[in-house]
């Protein structure tokens, strides 16, 4: 077999698996635990936790939903319409833009390395979950149900 067909199947293969890879963790969602702010400090672990001020608009009194994104992402107008869409459906969860490229502070402080990413806060503004890339609807909705439910069993 010649050297030229041998290295373009190399990359056909290479370029194949990481499509599988990014296909099956794209948009995934995930918890996030919470952070230990030392290892050394006896200081109870803590989550990231955003204020009103940050994301630009009001928490959610169950959670809020915060899409993290930039003006030349095409998958952010697809994120965008589908948190705006299970923000609508539900009472008491908000959704909020942020623009990256304006809130760089935020972007470095969260570890946000593409958009869109979507935080998933709970009602005080705690970072609970978080998803690289367009979410899927039923593990938004998981979260959320999962994270609504524990304030109310906080609360009572």
């Amino acid at each position: 077999m010649p050297l030229g067909v041998s290295v373009l199947l190399v990359v056909l293969v290479a370029t194949g698996a990481f499509a599988l890879v990014r296909k099956r963790v794209d948009g995934r969602v995930r918890t996030t635990s919470p952070t230990s702010v030392s290892a050394a400090a006896p200081v109870a672990p803590a989550r990231e936790v955003l204020t009103a001020a940050e994301i630009g608009a009001e928490l959610g009194s169950g959670a809020t939903l915060v899409q993290v994104s930039s003006a030349f992402c095409a998958p952010c107008r697809a994120a965008r319409v589908l948190l705006t869409k299970v923000a609508d459906a539900r009472d008491d969860v908000a959704y909020a833009d942020v623009d990256a490229e304006s809130h760089l502070d935020l972007v470095r402080r969260l570890d946000i390395r593409r958009t869109p990413t979507v935080l998933v806060l709970d009602s005080a503004g705690a970072v609970v979950a978080r998803a690289s890339g367009v979410p899927k609807m039923p593990e938004i909705e998981a979260v959320l149900t999962s994270v609504i439910r524990s304030r109310i069993s906080d609360v009572g």
